[in-house]
This record gives structure tokens, sequence and C-alpha cells, in this order.
């Protein structure tokens, strides 16, 4: 069940799929407003909740029987009201989740390197798809076929992945420093797509950077401008939260110039600051009105 659930924070559905966009909204809700796993939220409170996303209360239902029959939400009343919450045992999955997402790291050009290497057996090949995805998911580059590289900071997620997933007989872990002839930035340009990744920050900025002029500057705190504060706030965190998981924190040195994730983490970091208190008040009230 973990690496589905570990899909699901960092956006995708198992196999590298998007999912749909009232999903990854749910997904979201539960992952600020759900907190720690176990605090359940009532379905009617859920169901206003999409809707001021623009969902209809039979799509939000669906997310919340796909998300149950995984095993990430589990029935619990809400003061006599029907509700639901996080699976209990998911709060460490949540919590690296959050490291990622809210707390991304940027190595620096003197540490070093870990190198994953696997071989699979074709007979065992949807063990060598588990390895790959994993990998992706986490962010790795690929130096070769069954060669994966990250900043070595990323040692102890990588292996605790492959310990849960029993995969240690097909996998090798070197920490290593570059040593050879060659511009290292041109490699780190062929070991990522790395204008894919700064599309993607670039649509951000260019989404919420407006957003971010606005909200910087004094906000009263009456009902309306909570409201406002949530129906932001839950949409940009979820198409950020997908971010961190494409780009591992690469040396700034080995990136083009004026990379565009910089920009992406300062609006994100300064909505996030704004925001957040603002819609968890919206959400509170919200759902105390719903038991």
């Amino acid at each position: 069940m973990s690496s589905a659930i570990d899909e699901i924070i960092a956006g995708r559905e198992p196999g590298g799929h998007e999912q749909p966009a009232h999903h990854r909204y749910v997904v979201t809700v539960f992952g600020i407003y759900g907190r720690p796993a176990g605090k359940a939220i009532p379905v009617a409170a859920l169901v206003r909740l999409l809707s001021e996303l623009g969902y209809e209360p039979a799509s939000v239902r669906s997310s919340i029987s796909r998300l149950k029959k995984k095993g990430v939400l589990i029935s619990r009343k809400v003061g006599g009201a029907s509700g639901y919450a996080l699976s209990d045992g998911l709060e460490s999955h949540m919590l690296a989740g959050d490291e990622r997402i809210f707390s991304p790291q940027t190595a620096r050009l003197a540490d070093s390197w870990l190198l994953v290497s696997y071989s699979v057996p074709e007979s065992e090949r949807k063990k060598r798809h588990k390895i790959r995805a994993g990998l992706s998911r986490m962010g790795f580059g690929n130096v070769a076929p069954g060669l994966g590289i990250a900043p070595a900071r990323m040692q102890a997620e990588v292996e605790a992945y492959i310990r849960e997933h029993d995969l240690w007989p097909y996998v090798e872990f070197f920490v290593a420093e570059p040593v050879g002839f060659g511009d290292l930035r041109d490699k780190t340009a062929q070991w990522w797509n790395l204008a894919a990744i700064e599309a993607e920050y670039e649509a951000f900025v260019q989404t919420y950077g407006p957003e971010s002029e606005r909200w910087l500057g004094s906000v009263r705190e009456d009902p309306d401008v909570l409201r406002e504060a949530f129906r932001l706030y839950v949409p940009m965190v979820t198409q950020w939260r997908r971010l961190p998981f494409l780009d591992p924190g690469l040396p700034p040195e080995l990136l083009p110039a004026e990379w565009r994730g910089i920009a992406a983490r300062r609006v994100f970091s300064e909505l996030h600051r704004v925001l957040k208190p603002l819609s968890a008040r919206y959400v509170d009230s919200l759902s105390q009105a719903c038991v």
C-alpha cells in the first residue's frame, strides 16, 4: 500500500498517471487540515469545501470512496456526524511528504552524489518497474539504463523505499564524487529533464506570482477573506506539491541561469505563510457548523 500512498502524496496515481483535479484537491484538504493522521473531517464539510473549488458532491464522494478503498481514508465520526480521516498509520508518510513539499532542500556543489544501480531478471520485471518508478518519484536522474543518480542526502529516503519493498537483492548503492573530465552541468542536463521541470515552475510563477503581490499587503480577516484564502491556498498547494518530487534540489551551479525554481519557491513560501492560517480558520468554522 505504501508506494501507492507515496504516489498520492506526490500528486500521481501508481504508474505515473495524473490524478483528476478534484481527487488531488481532496488529498490536499486531508493533507493540510486532517492532521495529524486520524483527525476527522465531516463529510458535509468536505462536500462544501470542494464545492467552493467548483466540484459536485458526486465527484467528491467518488474520490473519498477510492481513497478509502486504497487504505488512505477511514470512516470516523465527528461529534455524531459522519466523517473521514487519514489512516493512523500514514502519518510517517505524510511527514516525509511535508518535508519535501514545505521545506525542500538544495544540495551544495561540494556534496557527494548517490548512485543506485539495479539489475532485475526479466522474469521479475515487475520489481524492475517498482525500482524505476520509485526512483523517478523521488526525483532521481537517469545516468544510464539501470543506473539512477541523486544528491547523497536522499540516501535514507531511497533506502527506506528499497527496504519496505524487499528490493535489496537487486540494488547496489554507491556514494561518489565526480572526478572525470567533462562539464558536470552538461551531464546534469542529460540526466534530468530540466526544461520540463523549469516549465512547471514557470507555470506556477505565472499563476501565483500576481496573487503573492496582492496578498502580501494588509489582509482583513472577515469571513469573505477567509473563504477566498481557502479557495486560493488549496489549488496552490495542490499544484506545488508535485514539484519537489520532480526536482531533487540540485546545486544551483548545475542549473540553467535564472532558474525559475528559485522564483517559484519564493512565491510559494510567501503565499503559504499568509494563506495557511487564514484558510485553516475558514475550514475550522465550516467543520464546526457541519457537526
